[in-house]
């Protein structure tokens, strides 16, 4: 299983314009074969930050989804907003275990 996990930067007034183009590309994400799971998240001490949680089956999947139409879509909606994909790390695990 793969984890990404990825931090976004949104300018001021722009996070209202960026929330279709995110319901949409979350809707579309989890849809996906592969896809295990897949959240934005606003952070509670900084609302102009996103934190961008993803699950993926195996690196076929990730590929995929970066190939995507609706990947593509998303970008274009982005493209005029102040968003910056400021961080986006991949790590290769274990299907974990519970801790609570």
């Amino acid at each position: 299983m793969l984890i990404v996990l990825a931090k976004a930067r949104v300018g001021e007034g722009a996070m209202e314009a960026a929330r279709a183009a995110v319901a949409d590309m979350v809707a579309a994400s989890n849809a996906e074969n592969g896809c295990i799971a897949y959240a934005f998240a606003q952070d509670v001490l900084d609302p102009s930050v996103l934190h961008i949680v993803e699950k993926w089956q195996d690196d076929a999947a990730l590929s995929e989804h970066f190939a995507s139409s609706h990947m593509a879509a998303f970008g274009a909606a982005i493209a005029g907003l102040d968003f910056t994909v400021v961080e986006a790390i991949k790590f290769d695990t274990d299907e974990g275990v519970r801790v609570m």
